[in-house]
């Protein structure tokens, strides 16, 4: 159940950054709302998620699948190129990631 919860942080947190930029700046009413309702959201699932995973895994979790959607949709709905540096700076986030799990899921709590 608290992955669940990491699931919706996840999505609730990237549904407000997207928002970020409809937002011009909180002088739009609706998009200000999204990204409030939105960080507001997430931070409690997440809060709920870290009742049973470890804090390293499910903040990097949350941190790095969020760029991940982030870069991805900067790609698909605002047409930001994809680069090189893009690329690598996405594939060393899911390596910290990894490591960090596999860090802490080899010690014992």
């Amino acid at each position: 159940m608290h992955w669940l919860f990491l699931v919706f942080a996840i999505l609730s947190e990237v549904i407000a950054t997207s928002s970020l930029k409809a937002a011009a700046g909180f002088t739009r009413a609706a998009p200000t709302a999204i990204v409030l309702i939105g960080y507001l959201s997430s931070y409690y699932l997440l809060s709920r998620a870290l009742e049973t995973i470890p804090l390293a895994i499910a903040y990097s979790v949350w941190s790095g699948v969020g760029a991940v959607c982030i870069a991805l949709i900067g790609r698909f709905f605002y047409h930001q190129p994809v680069t090189l540096s893009l690329v690598a700076g996405v594939a060393l986030v899911l390596a910290g990631v990894l490591v960090l799990q596999a860090s802490v899921g080899s010690h014992p709590a």
